[in-house]
């Protein structure tokens, strides 16, 4: 199919340096880019925040007050 589309200055980008690599032409590097996209991804694992105990425990309802527990008053 012959069509006409703006390509974003990105993957102009990446379309040149793609024909630089392989050798290929534009129609042949925008059709591996594309196929590329069409790929489907690996599911990633959940973020999960990593925690310690410090032992202590805090009200952090008042943020304030808080810092002031954790840093010492003087460190605003």
């Amino acid at each position: 199919m012959r069509t006409t589309v703006e390509l974003a200055d990105d993957v102009v980008a990446a379309v040149e340096q793609l024909r630089r690599q392989s050798g290929m032409g534009v129609s042949e590097a925008v059709n591996e880019l594309a196929r590329r996209g069409l790929l489907p991804r690996p599911a990633q694992p959940p973020f999960e925040q990593p925690t310690r105990a410090l032992g202590i425990k805090i009200d952090v309802t008042n943020v304030a007050e808080a810092l002031d527990l954790l840093e010492g008053t003087g460190a605003r």
